[in-house]
Formats: structure tokens, sequence, C-alpha cells
């Protein structure tokens, strides 16, 4: 079988690689885009039935396509997000390949470039782009062991309520995903307990403004790095039912039960940290600390944006706060499913060179490799807070396809240096 060639491999058909691939198109880089599944697979298999964006319309969206037929303060189904990129994938002529998955990518030998095997084939390439985003693996932490009587998925598995066991649940993680399922499962009449860590809490709308807007206005989205000792916190925030603020003391009040970070497991019993109270306390201080920004912004800049003291009440205290619990009995609790939301991790092992630190972590800056002619994107802070947002993702594929282009241009020359006389000679 003939070995395909190209110039540049974008592995990953989801919002990196079509972000990017608009990018090589503009600058004439010939590419091809690989994916294993569908293109936008995760946001059709990787989420649960009712989620929807996080971010309104008119923001979580790429620069050149607005979604179709909705409010722009809306937030779309995640069935709408899977086809507006497939939408875009077409719009930019993107040469996407589905069905392919790359197994394994190394450098040749004897010149330069990378020889890829993939499911369908070799493919030689001049350069790589790893695309496959932030969320690859679901992990579940080793605390519970499989043989607890109970069931166990990871939130990237979580459907719908009706997909689980009748029984009490508990969810494990603060973040969006987590709290929002919580939530659903509450308002489905199942008894919740939700197991709180560190988070951010911001407000779903402020004075007349999204968050997001807030964000942007007061150039947060942009920071290049986060500060010391945040690098796990998660961010809990929902576009479910209209956009509410996330107050996990408003899930208390409804009948969520609140636990502290998930600790250990012994003889049927789960323990909690007694962080509770704490985390709570962080995630109200974040969500403080925007309100202050935000009204100092007003004060500057003089815009007329209605004033909003009643943002500041809290929910009062549920009793699972001022007196937490510190384990439970799962079979005394009838809790026969745990949802663990507790992230993912990045699988590189498949690129066969030394471009990853001890831990397996990309060693790069703005997505260029150290290894030269590989690239990453749609990692985490790849450049910015937005990196794994929609239209952070773009402006790091431009990046991205500025380095390529440039790099393609240097190669192209063909001229020879060498001493030119002067007019004065």
């Amino acid at each position: 079988m003939p070995v395909e060639t190209i110039d540049t491999l974008v592995v990953g058909g989801g919002q990196a690689g079509i972000a990017l691939s608009e990018h090589l198109g503009n600058s004439g880089v010939p590419h091809l885009v690989l994916e294993k599944n569908r293109i936008a697979e995760a946001w059709r298999s990787g989420r649960w039935d009712a989620l929807v964006a996080n971010g309104p319309a008119w923001h979580d969206r790429f620069p050149s396509l607005e979604f179709k037929g909705c409010d722009p303060d809306e937030f779309v189904t995640k069935d709408r997000v899977a086809d507006y990129l497939e939408e875009y994938a077409q719009m930019v002529n993107a040469p996407i390949r589905t069905g392919v998955e790359v197994l394994q990518a190394e450098r040749l030998g004897d010149r330069a470039g990378f020889r890829v095997e993939t499911s369908d084939g070799v493919i030689e390439a001049k350069r790589i782009v790893a695309a496959t985003g932030a969320f690859q693996h679901p992990v579940i932490p080793p605390i519970v062991p499989k043989q607890a009587g109970v069931d166990q998925i990871h939130s990237f598995y979580y459907r719908n309520p009706s997909q689980l066991s009748d029984g009490a649940v508990l969810v494990v993680g603060a973040g969006s995903s987590g709290a929002q399922i919580a939530d659903e499962l509450n308002r489905a009449g199942r008894k919740v307990f939700l197991s709180v860590g560190p988070h951010d809490r911001p407000p779903r709308r402020y004075r007349g403004r999204d968050f997001v807007w807030w964000l942007g206005v007061l150039g947060l989205w942009d920071m290049s790095a986060q500060q010391p000792g945040t690098e796990h916190v998660t961010i809990s925030v929902s576009g479910a039912y209209g956009g509410l603020t996330m107050d996990f003391r408003r899930l208390a009040s409804e009948g969520v039960t609140l636990l502290g970070l998930t600790d250990r497991f012994e003889n049927g019993t789960l323990s909690f940290r007694d962080d509770l109270q704490r985390n709570i306390a962080a995630g109200d201080a974040n969500y403080n600390e925007m309100l202050d920004a935000a009204d100092a912004y007003v004060a500057r800049t003089g815009l007329e944006l209605p004033e909003e003291p009643e943002a500041r009440e809290m929910w009062p205290d549920p009793d699972c706060l001022t007196n937490p619990i510190r384990s439970i009995d799962l079979a005394k609790e009838g809790i026969t499913t745990i949802i663990w939301a507790t992230g993912f991790r990045q699988d590189f092992s498949w690129m066969k060179f030394d471009a990853f630190d001890d831990k397996g972590a990309p060693i790069h800056q703005r997505g260029v490799s150290v290894v030269p002619d590989v690239y990453f994107l749609g990692l985490p802070w790849q450049s910015r807070r937005g990196s794994t947002f929609l239209w952070g993702v773009w402006h790091d594929a431009k990046h991205i396809a500025d380095q390529i282009a440039t790099q393609q241009a240097y190669l192209d020359y063909d001229g020879m240096a060498a001493p030119i006389q002067s007019a004065a000679q």
C-alpha cells in the first residue's frame, strides 16, 4: 500500500482541529485532519442529555459564524453545538477524515518529518499537531473499590436520571458538571448527596450583564497564567434552566445534602474531609470579588448599568453546612450510585518523541513544542484563561497556524546567502 504524504497532519476533529484547519487553509498550508469518531463526537456522546452550553450563544462561538435561529443570550443545547461545529467545518472546507484513529507517531529516521500509523494506513507528515483537547480520559479516584456494592460511573457517561439504579445518588465534584448533575437529579426526585471541593463560583449575571461579559471587560479571559495555588480549582457555573448562579446553599435548601471533599472508604462507610465550610466560604469570596470588580468597573467607566444590591444577599446556611457530616454509611443512606465528576487526564502516549515532562504534560510555549515541527492545541491555559473555549481555541489556532506558515515560508526560500558589495565599493 502506498504511503500517503501531507505537509501538516492535525489529530483531532473537534473544535480545536476545526479552528486550526480554517487558519491553515487561509495560510495556504496543505493539511489533513484525522478524527477517530465523528466531528465533534464528544459533544454528542460525551455529555448528558440535558446539557446546554455554559456561555450564551453570542459569546461561546467562533468569530466568523453565529448560531442561527436562537436568541443571542440563549444557552444552546449540546447537539446544537455539535451541529454548529459540523456546519463550521463545511463552511471553511476543512479536510477532515472521520473514522480514522491515530495509533502512533514517530520521527522518520532518515529525514525530517513523521511516520504516523493510523487505523487506515500509514501517513508521512512534515509537521504534526495534537488537537485532541483537554478532556480525553475520564478519571475516577481509587477510593471506593468496585466490590463495594454500589454503581460507579464518571460524569462523562452520565446521560439522565432514568439510567441510574433506584436509590440515592452521591455526586463527587463541585465543578460545573457535578453541580449541574446534582441539581438535575434532585429536581427528578432523587435523594442527592454532593461532595464539594475547592471551587470558584461566579455570578451568572450581574447588573444586566452575563459573567462572560464581565470576564471580558475586566481582562480576565486574557490572563496568561493561573494564580499560584489555583491550578486545580474548578469553576461552578451553569446555563441550565435559563442560566442560574450556581449556589450550593440554594441546592441544599432544595434537598441536596452537602459534604466535604471525599477522602476515604472503609467497611461500607465513606468519609469526608473537614473542609466543607472552608470550600463554601472560598466560593463565596470568589463570588463577591467578582461583584466588587464589576462595581469598580462601572464606577470607573461611568456605564449606566443598574445597581443590584440583592445580588449580595445569601441563602441561609443549611444544617449540613453548619453541622458538617464527616462520614456516611452508603447502605444506610440508600446510596446505590456514585457519579464521579472528577475531571479528565490527557494521553499523548501515541506520540513517540520526547515532548513531555515527567508527568506526561506537553512542554510547549503557546502550543509550540520543544520538539521541532510538533504542536499542541486545545490545552487548558495554552495561552490564556479562555484557551479551552470555542472563541479562545480559535485564537490559539491562529497562532499555531502562523507559526507553521512562517516555518513553511523559510523552507520555501531557495536562494543562497552570499556577500553583496555595497554601492560605495
